[in-house]
């Protein structure tokens, strides 16, 4: 299974390069964030054109999430139990099968600021979402949660910890809460970076910043052991950010050796 996410910032303003780039990379599913894009207007007629069903889930303007398969799309769930609200809940999470992988694309709030009632909205929202990863987990089928997390990781992670202190994306508890997925047993697909040292996967519209690889790793997959002891290999797309009109995310791709045995099928 070739399985990727990517944070398009609208589907519909970046389409013709997600059309592009699927039909060169070729993934077997894909998760999409911030579609910004109603889903009755997905182009759904689009991407079916080059073999993907879709399931969607958005709220408009902002936010959306999407997972674009061509290997299967069973037991879709929008949302999930107790996701908190601002005040009621957004368009931030979808979830499906795909050929026995129990897929997840998630939009983290991004927090805005420590003092922000969004950044208390965060830490609650990765709270919810880990009590029902838990379930998921003990569902047996091989889990990968992907998407934008809105939080580095690591120090390592951000091209210069200095410039983000005090900011979100860094502190303590939005990375104790991503600990906390990792408590679970899900596992840090790291991807291989395309220039440099850090897989960095998002860097600021702001000039020089993307050629200075001036960037973050904010885009995440997280896999549960029988996925991520399946993973070959995995890369950050940079090719994807280049050019005119780009989203400010690239692309990252996993491929699995997963069996039909190992994907319950």
């Amino acid at each position: 299974m070739r399985l990727a996410t990517w944070n398009v910032n609208s589907v519909k303003a970046r389409l013709p390069r997600l059309l592009d780039w699927l039909g060169g990379a070729e993934p077997d599913v894909v998760c999409l964030q911030e579609t910004k894009c109603p889903d009755g207007a997905f182009p759904v007629a689009e991407v079916g054109e080059l073999g993907y069903t879709v399931a969607s889930h958005s709220d408009g303007r902002w936010n959306g999430v999407a997972i674009l398969s061509r290997v299967g799309l069973t037991d879709v769930t929008v949302g999930f139990a107790g996701q908190p609200g601002f005040p009621e809940p957004e368009a931030r999470a979808i979830s499906a099968t795909c050929a026995g992988v129990r897929v997840w694309s998630v939009y983290v709030p991004n927090g805005r600021a420590t003092d922000d009632p969004h950044y208390a909205y965060k830490l609650a929202w990765f709270a919810a979402l880990r009590d029902v990863l838990a379930d998921e987990l003990r569902g047996g089928l091989p889990l990968a949660v992907c998407g934008d997390f809105n939080v580095a990781p690591t120090d390592a992670d951000v091209w210069d910890p200095a410039v983000f202190t005090h900011s979100t994306h860094v502190t303590p508890a939005e990375r104790t809460a991503l600990a906390a997925l990792r408590e679970l047993g899900l596992v840090d697909v790291v991807p291989t970076p395309m220039k440099g040292p850090h897989p960095f996967t998002y860097w600021d519209y702001r000039a020089g910043m993307f050629h200075q690889n001036k960037g973050m790793r904010i885009d995440l997959v997280y896999a549960s052991k029988p996925f991520a002891d399946a993973v070959r290999g995995a890369y950050v797309d940079r090719e994807a950010r280049k050019g005119k009109g780009p989203s400010d995310h690239a692309p990252i791709v996993v491929d699995a050796d997963l069996t039909p045995d190992d994907q319950g099928g």
